[in-house]
């Protein structure tokens, strides 16, 4: 439970480096490996010989190479082939397939998550959909990596599946032709208001610098005068992006992260290296708790520089460098191998405990100021006091976990056992004609629609027809991130998730108290100025 809890936060890794670093010291002869790796050997043959039942030596090796990593740090970590896989489909972006992240519940292989212009989404699947039938074959009970496995294959081929949606007595038979698919790492771009420009990044992976630049320069067409940057949820990911992302907002040759580590190739220092296209932009960066890794070293050379304002929740405070290395079978290792520090010299990393419990379980607790010590204490270029050894702590301080929200407990479990989602599920977008997007028992959405009374109050019933104890008070108390959440929902399931975004700006709290911050964002840039002009 303990390491699950801690893969979970581990997510994505900020750099990669791939080869047979562990596979040739597999060559060495025995007079040259040293005691306690004879005696690793040893131990594995009498098992693999002499236990009472045949077992399989792929997952002995793999839980004991697990367990040496556990007692490093929270993020060092080994990857079975399939997740090696996993995560190097999410660096690069794009894999063949249909186009949807799946979940077992309850037995059922359920899709959680369709992506946008993807073969599944053309189709007609959306979020909650259950694969009951792959080729014809009942896929209940299937695992989700037997289920990839089917689903995944050549470009151009085609896979049969059925699917069960809410609402309808027979399944929808649909067959579906594999192709590219290409994972977002932006959750959505669009104007605000006729200066605010909004884009969201959800992590950062082999092509998300690109897609930034391609979201900034049709915001600039529109007029953008001003920039939402939103960070909060990202997990991190690949350095080279955080680079180049942040290149984008601050001069030519400007320090954006350095590492520092045992072993002398370890430490480099990583400088923006091209002409930036807004570096006079007024920014306002949202983060949260679950703002990680590259998200923090783009959120913190930001701080460092003078250059945006950081608004909302201190960050996890991720600054551990992982080396990723493809070991013997498919399967990877991610090796802690230095720590990064901001152009202020802030290590952001959060101190562990030794069983990394009080770490993981950070994002789960109420947010106060940590003490702080004379020496943590660093400055931005202008002068400003930031501090190292905890995240990156935002200039102006908003708590919002929860979509910008902070709801009561009663709201959060809502939220955690997914009722709104599944209350979407019942919903179509007025004219969608693909399978299943209409008939009788849709409730057909236009995309300006208002969540009323009615609807909290119709929500209200399907919640408690789940089982749930309404508690009045905390309803209460929560109506207006109820409201949102239910709009959120219906436009993700109906619609797009950039129409989610868009009208869920308008109703969170944390966002609302960042935009109205923009003068202050405006005073950092003349603030800058007057210090570049001093020096």
């Amino acid at each position: 439970m303990r390491r699950s809890t801690v893969a979970a936060v581990f997510a994505i890794l900020i750099s990669a480096v791939t080869g047979g670093v562990l596979g040739k010291s597999a060559l060495a002869t025995n007079e040259q490996v040293p005691n306690h790796y004879r005696a690793f050997t040893a131990a594995l043959t009498a098992i693999q010989t002499q236990y009472a039942e045949p077992v399989e030596s792929d997952r002995m090796v793999y839980s004991a190479i697990n367990g040496m990593l556990q007692t490093l740090d929270p993020h060092s970590s080994f990857m079975d082939p399939r997740t090696y896989a996993q995560m190097r489909e999410r660096q690069e972006g794009r894999y063949y397939g249909l186009g949807l992240q799946i979940s077992s519940i309850d037995g059922d292989v359920t899709a959680v998550r369709i992506f946008e212009g993807s073969p599944a989404f053309q189709n007609g699947m959306r979020s909650g959909d259950v694969i009951a039938t792959v080729e014809g074959v009942s896929a209940k009970g299937w695992t989700t990596e037997a289920t990839v496995n089917k689903l995944k294959g050549p470009k151009g081929t085609f896979v049969n599946i059925g699917v069960r949606r809410k609402g309808f007595e027979r399944l929808l038979e649909m067959r579906v032709m594999r192709d590219q698919v290409r994972i977002p790492s932006l959750s959505a771009s669009f104007m605000i208001d006729n200066q605010t420009g909004y884009v969201g990044i959800t992590d950062f992976a082999e092509h998300t610098d690109e897609d930034l630049g391609m979201a900034l320069e049709a915001l600039t067409k529109r007029g953008m005068k001003r920039l939402v940057l939103d960070l909060r949820g990202n997990p991190g990911g690949q350095l080279d992006q955080a680079i180049g992302i942040t290149n984008r907002f601050v001069p030519k040759g400007s320090m954006v992260v350095y590492t520092r580590g045992r072993v002398p190739n370890s430490d480099s220092d990583y400088r923006a290296t091209d002409t930036p296209g807004y570096l006079s932009l007024p920014m306002v960066v949202l983060v949260n708790r679950n703002s990680a890794s590259a998200s923090e070293i783009v959120s913190g050379a930001i701080q460092d520089y003078d250059r945006g304002l950081v608004v909302g929740e201190t960050t996890f405070g991720k600054a551990l460098v992982q080396s990723v290395y493809r070991i013997n079978g498919g399967a990877g290792l991610a090796l802690t191998t230095a720590r990064y520090y901001t152009p202020s010299g802030r290590l952001i990393q959060r101190p562990w405990d030794a069983s990394f419990d009080e770490y993981a379980t950070y994002t789960f607790k109420e947010q106060g100021d940590r003490a702080k010590s004379a020496d943590q204490l660093k400055y931005t270029s202008a002068g400003r006091k930031v501090y190292s050894g905890g995240g990156i702590e935002p200039d102006l301080r908003f708590d919002g976990p929860v979509e910008g929200f902070n709801p009561t407990r009663f709201g959060r479990t809502m939220h955690a056992r997914a009722l709104f989602l599944g209350y979407a599920e019942q919903f179509s977008a007025e004219g969608d004609s693909r399978m299943g997007h209409s008939g009788p028992s849709r409730r057909i959405v236009k995309k300006g629609f208002t969540v009323d009374d009615a609807m909290v109050a119709d929500f209200k019933k399907y919640v408690a027809g789940r089982n749930v104890k309404i508690e009045e008070d905390s309803w209460a108390k929560d109506v207006e991130f109820i409201r949102a959440m239910i709009r959120y929902a219906i436009d993700e399931a109906a619609f797009d998730i950039a129409t989610a975004k868009q009208h869920l700006i308008g109703a969170d709290p944390q966002a609302g108290f960042a935009i109205s911050k923009f003068p202050e964002a405006e005073q950092l840039l003349t603030l800058k100025k007057t210090t570049l002009a001093r020096q």
